[in-house]
């Protein structure tokens, strides 16, 4: 993975757009250029559980900067996917320092009122900065779901992280929805039969 940048660097990416339960949690990293001596990272989703967890922990330790951004799932029902996203990528930035040289994105569009924010399509994939920030937006949201399984554990949430898969749909046809559950999400009322 190339992409060697100089000055305060940092990228931004999310993770939980598709599950049917749990919050969007956005991470936005900061790098003072590119460490001399760095881990071998990646898209998170090319990475196992305990490959992920590992370098979230070298990433909190090396990188100038780590800020984590959420949004509810009743901010989720109530502005769409598409905008709880941005808000959550926009509470990730506003913790940043504000001396930033580069904002890098992973997707499609720049961030609105930021200037020097510059999306890259597939970035996870392709550059240092934007793979630990998708490993630690994964990370924390995963952990999230894990905390949230010991409250709901019929939904099994420690093994699918909310995600539809059989198991989790079987679940909520079996007890319906939990507070939790993205309710205006295609499919899910029909998965528990409303």
């Amino acid at each position: 993975m190339n992409c060697r940048l100089a000055g305060l660097v940092a990228a931004l990416d999310e993770a939980g757009r598709a599950p049917l339960a749990g919050p969007v949690v956005s991470s936005c990293v900061v790098w003072e250029g590119l460490p001399s001596e760095r881990e071998e990272v990646n898209d998170s989703k090319l990475l196992s559980e305990k490959e992920r967890g590992r370098l979230f922990g070298w990433i909190l330790e090396n990188a100038y900067k780590v800020t984590v951004g959420l949004a509810s799932t009743e901010e989720i029902e109530r502005l769409n996917i598409h905008h709880a996203t941005l808000l959550s990528m926009e509470r990730a930035v506003r913790k940043t320092p504000p001396q930033l040289s580069l904002l890098l994105i992973d997707g499609l569009f720049p961030l609105k009122g930021i200037d020097l924010s510059k999306p890259v399509v597939k970035g996870d994939r392709k550059c240092f900065y934007m793979a630990c920030a998708s490993i630690v937006a994964k990370v924390v949201r995963d952990r999230l779901m894990v905390v949230y399984d010991a409250a709901y554990p019929q939904y099994l949430w420690k093994k699918n992280k909310g995600y539809p898969t059989e198991e989790h749909k079987l679940a909520i046809r079996t007890y319906g929805l939990s507070p939790l559950h993205r309710r205006t999400f295609r499919g899910v009322r029909e998965y528990c039969g409303e």
